[in-house]
């Protein structure tokens, strides 16, 4: 385990540990504030991620921004990372042996960050952090408690933009993020949302 962000970013930037390596622009290792206690966990980049380096920057990220304006979420004030660091081929799922290799990149983040709250962002986020027994369809908008972290398994943004109907699911449960945040954590002013 990396002690700092320093030691954590330099031991990722030529990493090759799974396939993904070979056809990646840049790695996308994550973005924000990195002492909050919200954080949004992905499943991997995008083209537009693999390009401009950073998380959620394309048209699912744009979606994303959406929901955060309306429920007043500052992006600037949550870390936002991914299972994989670097894009899938077609922007296909990752495979288990590149999450896997990924995972210790993911978790160090999270031992640094130290967030009270995670939001999984879909089925690769849930299954890689919670375990592969539970299902986005049946865990969305409830809460999972481990380790002292609080979980909201949610739909992945992109999911959003292939099905509509699953947007009003998406602003609940990110409502119920708002909510939780504010009660739990109101005597941290710098931490409310609004």
């Amino acid at each position: 385990m990396f002690k700092t962000w320093e030691e954590l970013e330099e031991s990722i930037k030529d990493c090759n540990k799974c396939k993904l390596c070979n056809t990646r622009q840049n790695i996308v290792f994550g973005t924000g504030n990195k002492t909050t206690n919200l954080m949004f966990i992905g499943e991997g980049p995008g083209a537009d991620e693999d390009r401009l380096g950073e998380p959620f920057v394309g048209r699912a990220g744009k979606l994303m921004n959406l929901a955060f304006e309306i429920l007043g979420i500052d992006r600037e004030e949550v870390y936002i990372a991914n299972v994989v660091k670097c894009r899938p081929p077609a922007n296909r799922n990752p495979e288990e042996d590149e999450a896997i290799a990924c995972l210790n990149y993911l978790r160090n983040q999270v031992i640094l960050v130290q967030p009270k709250i995670i939001v999984l962002l879909g089925s690769v986020a849930l299954k890689n952090i919670l375990g592969k027994e539970y299902g986005i369809t049946a865990s969305r908008g409830k809460w999972i408690e481990k380790k002292g972290i609080k979980y909201m398994p949610t739909w992945h943004p992109a999911a959003l933009l292939r099905d509509e109907t699953k947007k009003i699911d998406f602003i609940k449960d990110l409502q119920k993020v708002v909510e939780e945040i504010n009660l739990s954590y109101s005597t941290d002013e710098s931490f409310l949302l609004t």
